[in-house]
């Protein structure tokens, strides 16, 4: 497909490119605070996803039950030095295991290259540091998958919400107006940053953070189980904002052609 009316696609990694299930995070999220004496489920592991991951580990203190456990054992409220305690642990935790979590969701890598093909740049945004990013980025090149941009919280003068890191790849790819770029993204502070940037969004389903299961269990479910889960993802990402949702990235050609119908037609988002 030839693209003309969309300039540029900017997509998040984990659960959306790579990583399939946004694995990694929770892992080492999950052994930070294990190695600080309180234990947190995957659930509030995955509370903010897709923020800068100092921004996570100070939302999940802000948990009621993650706040009282932490404040029985350590006699008193998390603080903000125990937040820097926590992030200076989960930084080489993450480290550590996120090569093996770098490779492409099946159909990413066939996709990318045909949009780059039709005209699209492809741009890319994080919750990661530039430094984990580091990580990522090779393996996933290895395996087929290299954006033309990629920009992280630590480098654009912060993390999502805010669209900093969208402006920062529209420098670096030379294209604009915003609202003919799209942002793809498996959270709704994906969604979140699109918006404020001004651009088009896609949510992403059942590779993403809101089902949040790896491969296997996501191929091992009931149909009507993957159906009910990915329509609870949808709803979430639609709540958020999104302008449609997808189950993998591999399933948005077709909604980025509908988003060049009405921007031909004279629609923004």
């Amino acid at each position: 497909m030839k693209f003309g009316c969309i300039q540029a696609v900017i997509l998040d990694w984990a659960g959306t490119t790579v990583d399939f299930g946004s694995l990694a995070p929770v892992a080492a999220l999950r052994g930070a605070f294990e190695a600080a004496g309180v234990s947190i489920t995957a659930g509030e592991a995955r509370a903010q996803m897709g923020v800068l991951k100092k921004d996570q580990i100070r939302f999940i203190l802000q948990g009621e039950r993650v706040r009282t456990e932490w404040t029985n054992l350590h006699g008193q409220p998390p603080s903000e030095n125990d937040v820097e305690r926590l992030f200076s642990d989960f930084l080489p935790k993450q480290s550590e295991i996120l090569a093996e979590y770098s490779s492409p969701i099946p159909g990413v890598c066939e996709t990318v290259d045909a949009w780059k093909a039709g005209g699209l740049r492809i741009g890319s945004t994080t919750g990661y540091t530039r430094a984990l990013l580091d990580v990522v980025l090779p393996v996933a090149s290895r395996l087929g998958y290299s954006p033309d941009a990629s920009v992280t919280p630590d480098e654009a003068g912060g993390g999502r919400p805010k669209p900093f890191m969208c402006y920062r790849n529209a420098i670096l790819l030379s294209v604009f107006p915003l609202w003919r770029c799209v942002k793809i993204g498996d959270t709704p502070v994906d969604i979140a940053e699109g918006l404020n940037a001004g651009m088009w969004t896609i949510g992403i389903t059942a590779t993403g953070n809101e089902v949040g299961l790896s491969r296997a269990d996501w191929e091992a479910l009931p149909r009507e189980e993957q159906a009910a889960q990915e329509q609870t993802a949808a709803r979430r990402l639609t709540d958020a904002g999104a302008h449609c949702t997808a189950q993998s990235l591999a399933d948005c050609t077709e909604l980025l052609a509908d988003i060049e119908r009405r921007i031909a037609a004279g629609e923004k988002p």
